[in-house]
């Protein structure tokens, strides 16, 4: 199958997604989860309520609404008393929008609607496979409607069950396929998690997983390495938060644990093909202390030490 058949294949599969979907959330149905509006009606009722105040003119652009369309579902509204419209006043060619309580009462209603209509959707899923839900909901707005999602905030959590295997998989699949290292790397991740798990410190250890659209997209741990010496272990940026000084935040809020607790030092091991990794431990202030050749993942390659006194 050659790449174009492949994308061909992909769109059909899409379009039965999106026949499937629009008819399971009921999108064609003449009134909207039966409150008598129109699916049409009910976001331009959540988008002024969410907006507060606006105008007609922004809701035609950012609903893709045709403006005489608009025009007619706005004066319904007004005669039903859910609608205020004024003149705008730093415009008085323009109109401005705002909600009546009335309007805010049908608008919240059709929001418990919804969110009603979700639970009764959903109520035969584990909690396993709603967050599956959510996750995948996530993933599909990142991957079609990019521009949105740039605007996403990345949230940092401490590590749970779970979070380890997420670490082991996702460095050793980005490692692997980067630079070619063999499963000893693997085995590598795998011994320090474990370890950590098994001897975990709270008062002295810390794990911070990054999360952005409910994804996991970075990890950084400390662990204690005797004589009160700190050490950064397994950082790691997903490729698609890269770019974002997601790194630079992990390993500032690694340094600040360490101060917090106090640690005299922090030490960390990388190779020296790291380059993104290293910049980041030299702007922290990390010093390189030794350098030497090792093959321990397959390929001749320098292993370096690097300190950061606190």
């Amino acid at each position: 199958m050659t790449a174009c058949d492949e994308r061909q294949a992909a769109a059909e599969r899409l379009r039965e997604f999106n026949r499937l979907y629009t008819n399971h959330i009921g999108l064609l149905d003449r009134s909207y989860l039966g409150s008598g509006y129109t699916l049409t009606e009910a976001r331009i009722l959540y988008e002024i309520g969410d907006r507060g105040i606006c105008t007609p003119a922004e809701l035609s652009r950012d609903l893709h609404l045709d403006p005489a369309y608009l025009s007619r579902i706005l004066s319904s509204f007004k005669k039903s008393n859910l609608l205020l419209i004024a003149p705008d006043k730093n415009d008085k060619r323009a109109k401005t929008l705002q909600l009546t309580p009335d309007g805010e009462a049908v608008r919240a209603n059709l929001g418990q609607l919804s969110r009603n209509e979700i639970l009764q959707k959903t109520s035969h899923l584990s909690q396993r496979e709603l967050e599956d839900l959510v996750k995948a909901a996530q993933t599909t707005l990142r991957l079609a409607l990019p521009d949105k999602a740039t605007t996403a905030p990345v949230v940092l959590r401490a590590h749970r069950p779970g979070d380890m295997g997420w670490i082991i998989e996702s460095q050793t699949r980005f490692y692997v396929q980067s630079f070619g290292w063999n499963d000893h790397f693997e085995a590598l991740v795998c011994e320090v998690a474990a370890k950590f798990l098994a001897h975990f410190n709270k008062d002295r250890e810390y794990c911070w997983i990054a999360e952005r659209h409910g994804n996991r997209v970075g990890s950084i741990l400390i662990a204690d390495g005797g004589n009160n010496i700190a050490k950064l272990r397994l950082l790691y940026i997903d490729e698609s938060a890269r770019g974002l000084g997601l790194g630079h935040l992990l390993v500032q809020q690694a340094i600040e644990f360490c101060r917090r607790v106090g640690y005299d030092q922090i030490t960390l091991w990388t190779n020296d093909i790291l380059h993104a990794a290293i910049a980041i431990y030299r702007k922290a202030g990390f010093q390189l202390v030794s350098s030497e050749p090792h093959q321990q993942f397959g390929k001749a390659e320098f292993g370096q030490t690097w300190i950061l006194d606190l």
